[in-house]
């Protein structure tokens, strides 16, 4: 049986009845996997909450971090101090020199641009030949399409469009997320594959872009978040004695 994602529940982290809300109504959808966002600077003790709340609903818990760098520079900087913190992290790409950075970093899990501001949506063929040379893939919201109207949602259509069609040609995975901050902003993994398919992805691509390549990716930082992990190839299995 297929597993499905949503890498990007927008809940408020200290909202805790909105929390179980989003969260229960994820699992009754027919997703197995929720990511939610946290400030970078949030306790493991606020996160352990979230986990709890999850693990009350059978739903598996992702902590994600949402990075909004003014440059390069800060991008650098915003990684080394959060990667070992969080299993997904997201990179807001409001500028061309951010994009380029988190494309070609292989600590960036995924790329995200702007829904409203269409000249910030820097996802061209550069920028995709850098993020298949690494692990980054694009990640589109959906849950915007049901709220934008008229030539603002038309206009972002032929966006995602354009992006999905580079991304395809280059090998760039596609995560497909929902983005919803309220449950009335909440669908079913096969409702928003359907929706994917408005901007020209195959429903069959939009299955996988909700299931296997946002599980992977978990899986994969997973993997090296643990005390195993040495490096890309090599784990730690145990430890024998010698007397």
């Amino acid at each position: 049986m297929k597993q499905f994602a949503d890498l990007h529940l927008r809940v408020p982290p200290n909202d805790i009845v909105q929390s179980e809300k989003m969260v229960q109504k994820a699992s009754e959808l027919g997703y197995s996997l929720v990511a939610i966002p946290f400030p970078p600077n949030t306790t493991r003790n606020q996160i352990k909450q979230l986990q709890h709340i999850c693990n009350q609903a059978k739903i598996d818990f992702v902590s994600r971090t949402n990075l909004s760098p003014r440059n390069s520079n800060e991008l650098l900087h915003d990684l080394r101090h959060c990667r070992r913190n969080f299993e997904i992290i997201a990179v807001r790409c409001y500028t061309k020199d951010v994009a380029r950075q988190a494309a070609k970093d292989r600590r960036v899990d995924l790329l995200q641009f702007s829904v409203t501001n269409l000249r910030q949506r820097f996802f061209d063929k550069q920028e995709a030949e850098l993020a298949s040379q690494a692990l980054s893939s694009l990640e589109i919201e959906l849950a915007p399409l049901l709220q934008l109207t008229s030539f603002s949602r038309i206009r972002l259509l032929s966006c995602l469009q354009r992006e999905t069609a580079i991304a395809q040609r280059t090998k760039v995975p596609i995560t497909l997320s929902s983005g919803a901050t309220t449950e009335m902003l909440m669908r079913g993994p096969r409702d928003y594959a359907a929706l994917a398919t408005v901007f020209d992805l195959q429903l069959s691509s939009a299955l996988k872009a909700l299931s296997e390549t946002p599980l992977v990716t978990v899986e994969r930082n997973r993997a090296k978040l643990s005390p195993e992990y040495v490096a890309p190839g090599i784990r730690v299995t145990g430890m024998k004695t010698v007397d």
